[in-house]
């Protein structure tokens, strides 16, 4: 191999190159250390101009949230904790967390998606105790916004 043949292969792997994507930033939560990913800050800000967060009334719905819940409820997904999320909630984003099989995510998912719901993400979630004895698994959907 020549001289100039390797140059010019260093001068195009140069310009190939790929830029590193930024580290999960971890923060503490209620409910342990969350990571946060780029999504799901941005979801988070308030420059997705959503009207502020409503308070949070134990033992009732979050009114940004009622509606995926109530779906997913009338199509069999057994729905066991929610969230319209943003500050003071227990979430940053709306969330809904229920029990079922490995395929009872997927069907939930498809609920969302057939009704134009907001999805963002879908969670298989083991929660670790106190006692460090870990729990689960649960399913969480995540929506891009609050659905008021």
């Amino acid at each position: 191999m020549t001289t100039q043949y390797l140059k010019s292969m260093v001068r195009r792997q140069k310009k190939t190159r790929l830029k590193r994507t930024p580290d999960v930033e971890i923060r503490p939560n209620i409910r342990g250390l969350i990571p946060y990913t780029v999504r799901s800050v941005v979801a988070a800000t308030p420059e997705n101009h959503q009207p502020p967060s409503s308070p949070s009334v134990p033992g009732q719905i979050d009114p940004g949230i009622r509606q995926a819940v109530k779906l997913l409820q009338e199509h069999g997904i057994e729905t066991c904790e929610s969230c319209e999320g943003g500050p003071g909630h227990s979430y940053p984003e709306p969330t809904v967390a229920f029990y079922g099989t490995p395929e009872a995510g997927w069907r939930a998912v498809a609920i969302c998606l057939a009704y134009a719901l907001p999805v963002m993400s879908l969670r298989r979630v083991w929660d670790v105790l106190e006692s460090n004895e870990p729990t689960g698994p649960h399913w969480e959907i995540t929506f891009r916004r609050r659905m008021i």
